[in-house]
């Protein structure tokens, strides 16, 4: 089994991201790819990795302003905007208004389930990506967590790392 991981790197007022830290944490594994994307809404950064990775297992991971819990997002919606004050706009013009994630992240009880990744990069990414697996009819299963910027990196990492290796075992 190929797993890829994605985090982004640091944004607006943020110096870092808590989902890069994470991947350099994560522990090597031959059957783990780790990436990091600029934090911009560009189709192929994550259309090109799913060619060149071919993954078995797609999770995604965003870095959140706000909450305390991690969030195991169930959908992406076809909208986004720059900043709040924006008016959103669709990601793709004839696409579907909610694409599900298909991949069940275990995380224990520090989590919880979303239906919004709101409509920033983060929910960009999901929708690119399951759109485009989508479209593929492929197999590729797709999840993403939201980690809170205030979040314990090492329970994070711990976590994660458990859910990767259940993925592997399963």
């Amino acid at each position: 089994m190929r797993i890829l991981i994605y985090g982004f790197g640091p944004y607006r007022q943020f110096r870092s991201n808590i989902t890069g830290e994470i991947l350099r944490r994560l522990p090597r594994r031959k059957e783990l790819t780790k990436l990091v994307f600029p934090v911009r809404f560009h189709r192929r950064q994550f259309t090109e990795a799913l060619r060149r990775h071919q993954p078995d297992v797609v999770i995604g991971l965003g870095q959140c302003s706000r909450g305390r819990q991690l969030r195991v997002e169930s959908r992406a919606v076809n909208l986004r905007r720059n900043q709040k004050k924006d008016t959103p706009k669709k990601i793709a013009r004839a696409g579907a208004a909610a694409l599900k994630t298909n991949l069940r992240i275990i995380l224990g009880s520090q989590a919880r389930r979303s239906r919004s990744a709101g409509d920033y990069v983060c929910n960009y990414s999901m929708y690119i990506i399951l759109d485009a697996l989508r479209r593929e009819s492929s197999p590729t299963r797709y999840g993403f967590v939201h980690i809170p910027h205030d979040y314990s990196v090492q329970k994070a990492t711990q976590s994660l790392n458990r859910a990767v290796t259940r993925l592997l075992r399963a």
